[in-house]
């Protein structure tokens, strides 16, 4: 049986393992279907700590993973899909293979809700389509943008993206935003951003160098289709957290995400079970927190089990 088991390569996962392995607690750590989470399709990192010129996202997973296997982490490759966990020992079951522990770190992470129109797949990371305005806004200073979303998320995007993009233009389904009122007010106030209504991106067109150059959107009531010229498209329509082999066991919020013990960001409601990162935290979803969480996770896990020997 491990001391503790890791769900995810992550930022989050990635960090719990150092200090676990740090700890002498020889962490598993498994691989989900995204290894190194979503950070590997982002080109370019400038906003996480000790690299003052950036760094591209995957080769930023490359140093974590070296880092957490340099002091003794092992890394496999499953994909959980269920669990059955008491309090002293937890099963996670990967196809036919069954992974027993004293404590496990769930660091499975989320995946952006995505449009699945032509051209989105092929432009994602570092051509034009993104998913986070903080990871990737100050790329497109001085140009035009859009947004595709209607919640206080898009908003929010939008919003960061005046402080750099010349226009932002938020393409929305329906009349009105879904966010709160005060965020739409200050969404709708300022003259950076404007609002396409009633309406939805059939297809996000590519340049000659294969960079986003403009996104094709259809009027849902009057079924008029145009183009609208913009050098990125920030998708923020939400996101997925990966929580499904715990939909069961553990109590998650309306949106699936992993619901803390109160007072702490990372136990949960059983002992020996600890959450870190973006399944847990969709409030601010960045690298550098999922990395703190991650090591949260991994001092509470190794405390838990020395209150057990």
């Amino acid at each position: 049986m491990e001391n503790v088991i890791i769900l995810g390569t992550g930022c989050a996962g990635f960090t719990a393992g150092i200090y676990a392995a740090r700890a002498n607690l020889n962490p598993l750590i498994l691989e989900g279907k995204q290894p190194g989470g979503q950070l590997t399709t982002t080109s370019e990192v400038e906003n996480f700590p000790g690299f003052p010129e950036g760094i591209d996202g995957y080769s930023l997973m490359e140093h974590l993973r070296k880092q957490a296997l340099k002091f003794g982490a092992r890394v496999e490759n499953a994909f959980v899909d269920r669990v059955a966990l008491g309090e002293s020992e937890k099963s996670l079951f990967a196809g036919e293979k069954i992974y027993q522990a004293k404590s496990i770190i769930i660091a499975t992470g989320a995946a952006p809700r995505l449009l699945g129109v032509p051209g989105e797949k092929e432009l994602f990371g570092g051509k034009g389509v993104t998913t986070c305005a903080t990871c990737d806004g100050a790329f497109y200073r001085g140009m035009d943008v859009v947004v595709v979303g209607g919640g206080d998320s898009a908003c929010e995007e939008a919003l960061f993206l005046t402080r750099f993009c010349t226009k932002v233009t938020l393409i929305h389904r329906r009349n009105e935003l879904r966010a709160s009122k005060i965020m739409a007010e200050r969404t709708l106030a300022h003259e950076k951003i404007e609002p396409l209504w009633d309406s939805a991106v059939d297809e996000i067109l590519a340049d000659e160098d294969g960079k986003a150059r403009a996104v094709q959107v259809t009027n849902l009531k009057s079924g008029e289709t145009k183009e609208v010229e913009c050098k990125g498209v920030f998708i923020a329509i939400g996101h997925l957290p990966n929580t499904q082999p715990f939909k069961e066991v553990l109590p998650l919020d309306d949106n699936g995400y992993l619901i803390p013990e109160s007072g702490s960001s990372v136990k949960t409601a059983l002992p020996g079970v600890y959450v870190a990162g973006d399944c847990a935290d969709h409030v601010y979803r960045q690298a550098i927190t999922a990395a703190g969480m991650g090591c949260q996770a991994a001092i509470e896990a190794e405390r838990w089990l020395a209150d057990q020997a």
